[in-house]
């Protein structure tokens, strides 16, 4: 069987199959890194290899396109990517959601519970929120969803693709957010970190339902991510970031649930 054969066969086994080797494969060797004998080298950082995971996912998506599509996938591809034209609601959607809901939560937080939950404004988080916006996506939306979204509900394929989005960040998860590392908290945390990321998986999905523009999912996951960068307290403990998480994973999972309950499954 050739390659593109495989791949038309089996689009979301190879792609998540790949994706998942970058990433538990690159946090293998950082734990191997941990164990070498000390003095002989550095262990490195989870945040330096999260371009790693980033860049792979994308160019996964762009090389299973092409091998399965040749140059008409890859147009199609790169015409979503360019899908401007989508009405400024859905810019707004795409863009205000996710620091609106962050802003709610940790201003009602710092109102009931303390004042270490005063957001931060660190402008400069937006870049950490383009490149992984830029290059997931092409990878999660524009090659995974469409091949899952055939089989399922818009609803169900983006549920399960977001829980398999949180199980790829594993091997970094304990290098995100201010408090890093957790410690005890760890686990809460990474529960926490994975209800955030399926329902924003469910409203990204819910976005390119209704235009058909992967430009908008960049969009919508460059301003989440840059958000939780920008707007994150900077002085808070293991037990404080896990509580506003758990808080901010619940007001996005009540947005998906209004969104369901007015489009439906389709979520159009």
């Amino acid at each position: 069987m050739s390659t593109r054969a495989f791949v038309q066969r089996h689009p979301l086994t190879t792609y998540f199959g790949i994706a998942f080797l970058i990433s538990w494969g690159s946090g293998l060797v950082m734990l191997a890194a941990k164990f070498v004998q000390e003095g002989s080298t550095h262990s490195p950082d989870a945040l330096l290899l999260f371009p790693i995971l980033v860049v792979g996912v994308g160019l996964t998506g762009t090389i299973l396109t092409g091998l399965a599509g040749g140059s008409r996938g890859l147009g199609d591809l790169f015409a979503r990517i360019r899908r401007w034209q989508v009405g400024a609601v859905w810019y707004a959607v795409a863009l205000l959601i996710p620091p609106g809901l962050i802003m709610i939560v940790l201003l009602t937080l710092h109102t009931l519970a303390s004042s270490e939950f005063v957001p931060n404004f660190f402008l400069l988080g937006i870049l950490f929120g383009l490149f992984p916006g830029f290059f997931e996506e092409i990878g999660w939306m524009g090659w995974a969803f469409p091949q899952m979204q055939s089989k399922h509900s818009t609803l169900t394929a983006s549920i399960t693709l977001g829980v398999l989005w949180w199980l790829w960040h594993m091997p970094v998860v304990d290098s995100l957010g201010a408090a890093s590392p957790h410690g005890a908290y760890w686990f809460p945390f990474f529960l926490a970190f994975g209800a955030v990321l399926t329902a924003m998986r469910v409203l990204i999905a819910w976005v390119y339902a209704n235009t058909q523009s992967l430009l908008l999912t960049q969009l919508m996951h460059a301003s989440s991510t840059g958000s939780l960068v920008i707007l994150s307290p900077s002085h808070l403990s293991p037990a404080q970031e896990t509580l506003w998480y758990a808080v901010y994973a619940g007001a996005l999972w009540l947005a998906v649930a209004i969104v369901t309950g007015i489009y439906g499954k389709r979520l159009v």
